[in-house]
């Protein structure tokens, strides 16, 4: 079994050797996309909020429409932390492309015009870790690679099911495929939970967008160009975000989904206080029509089932934010532990695919000098 398990490990990681570094390794830097936007670009991101309150959700979408005709608003970010831009997601009338925008919150002046979901650094590198850019097929693409994640931490923990006998031994003395042998365990083992809960969560958020798009565009149509605007000039967003409150008690918005198609409604997602850290920012919502401005539905995550709870959680723990900078440094230091998995793993295997070759030369040449000795 251990023979079989080793050689199913083995194939499965060459397999997935590049595609798994190249997810990996941006999603350690991903951890800090926040940090590094704001390190390149500190005027853009970030704002002083000393002082000042933020203006109307009304007076700052007004700004936007004044500033770019030529789009409409499909989202907004707000964040909770104060001196952090607004995001602006953007629609260009007569396109399907989702564009963002930055605006500071307390002025109302754009901080950077629509641009491109991946013109950035941070963006791209982020369409790299989810797409391979290679787009909602790429999405598939990295999910297969993430369950090999998966079952390399499976079986791994199978091989080495009594790991805790050596679980710190590296002998630094003993040949390179010793030492490689031993670090390459003690790696695994360290990393093979975190990187398990990487793998499902990541396969997860991709197969259900995936089969979401499949599902939505199942009989051909394309997605929607923005055309119009879809909802009712004269509703007070800042009204209804204010409503939210009313809906579901000590509800703070972080995210408003405008109409970007016809038949889609305001959603106001947002943050209640649960005491539980791997509730996520976005966990509750409430839903008004983009039309009369009618309170259509609410949800609240601290009423909902064990499962939804879960499932939640997984954005938090995908991200690793549920402890601050201490699980955020955890997971990036976990996130390139494939890398060094790599190296030792490749070498292992050459060195004992070598040792089987030169067994076979061996074994070849004993024979053909028994055969001469007897003819």
């Amino acid at each position: 079994m251990n023979k079989t398990l080793f050689k199913l490990h083995s194939w499965m990681a060459l397999a997935a050797f590049v595609p798994l570094l190249v997810i990996c390794i941006t999603g350690s830097i991903l951890v800090f996309k926040h940090e590094i936007d704001t390190m390149l670009a500190p005027d853009l991101v970030r704002v002083d909020s000393a002082g000042r309150e933020r203006l109307s959700l009304d007076a700052l979408e007004a700004s936007m429409h004044k500033n770019f005709p030529d789009y409409e608003v499909t989202g907004w970010a707000l964040f909770q932390d104060g001196d952090r831009a607004d995001v602006v997601y953007t629609m260009q009338y007569g396109t399907d492309e989702w564009t963002f925008a930055l605006m500071d919150q307390y002025t109302g002046e754009p901080l950077r015009g629509p641009t491109g979901l991946t013109d950035d650094l941070t963006n791209w590198l982020l369409d790299l870790h989810y797409t391979l850019l290679l787009g909602d097929w790429g999405m598939l693409i990295t999910s297969v690679f993430s369950i090999l994640l998966c079952l390399l931490g499976i079986t791994g923990f199978i091989l080495y099911r009594k790991f805790w006998k050596n679980f710190f031994t590296l002998r630094w003395n003993a040949r390179m495929i010793v030492y490689f042998s031993d670090l390459h365990k003690m790696t695994g083992i360290i990393g093979a939970p975190i990187l398990l809960i990487l793998g499902f969560t990541g396969a997860w958020w991709n197969i259900t967008h995936f089969a979401h798009e499949v599902a939505e565009h199942a009989d051909g149509h394309e997605h929607y160009k923005m055309a119009e605007r879809l909802y009712n000039d004269d509703l007070s967003l800042q009204g209804l975000m204010d409503d939210t409150g009313n809906r579901i008690q000590n509800f703070e918005t972080t995210y408003i989904s405008f109409p970007w198609e016809p038949g889609a409604n305001f959603t106001f997602w947002g943050d209640v206080p649960t005491g539980n850290p791997l509730i996520s920012e976005y966990a509750s919502n409430v839903t008004y029509n983009a039309q009369s401005g009618e309170h259509i539905l609410s949800y609240d995550i601290r009423d909902a089932d064990l499962g939804a709870v879960i499932v939640d959680s997984y954005r938090r723990l995908h991200f690793g934010n549920f402890a601050g900078l201490v699980s955020k440094i955890l997971w990036c230091v976990i996130g390139l532990s494939p890398l060094l998995l790599s190296i030792t793993g490749v070498y292992i295997w050459y060195q004992r695919r070598e040792k089987r070759r030169n067994a076979r030369v061996k074994r070849r040449a004993k024979a053909a000098a028994l055969t001469g000795a007897t003819a």
